[in-house]
């Protein structure tokens, strides 16, 4: 199992170089060629994701991008630092509603991902969260001498 882990700063001109980063590991790693562009996309829209929490957070940490080849999988978690708060309240702890609607637009995000994606994983907690995203692989062709 071979992993590649990348951590960039919270900043959106990053998230291109995590979705070309992606795509190229992808590829090496046996992923469908039809499939990269959803790789790219989905890739793209976790990080994007992330970067908006740490801003919205003022959290200084980097965002963690891990990129795992497995024998007939490769998935990719992204990894943010900012504190979730349960469904239904607002992070300041003053009870139900978003009034700037960073709720809608992470409902957003998840789901184009999920659009994207058949096998997704979502976690959240109080120290931070994750998207797991997998795709099946081919094994590359044997070749005969």
């Amino acid at each position: 199992m071979a992993t590649v882990e990348l951590r960039f700063s919270a900043l959106p001109e990053h998230v291109r170089t995590a979705r070309l980063v992606a795509a190229a590991v992808a590829r090496r790693a046996g992923v469908d060629e039809a499939v990269l562009d959803e790789v790219r996309l989905a890739v793209g829209e976790a990080c994007t994701r992330a970067v908006g929490l740490h801003q919205t957070g003022g959290i200084s940490a980097p965002v963690k991008v891990l990129l795992i080849e497995e024998e007939k999988q490769f998935s990719i978690e992204v990894g943010d630092e900012a504190p979730h708060a349960v469904p239904g309240e607002r992070a300041d702890g003053a009870g139900p509603g978003d009034p700037d609607g960073e709720a809608e637009e992470d409902e957003m995000g998840l789901a184009v991902i999920s659009g994207l994606v058949d096998d997704v994983e979502v976690s959240a907690g109080e120290h931070g969260g994750s998207i797991k995203m997998t795709w099946p692989t081919t094994p590359p062709p044997t070749i005969l001498v």
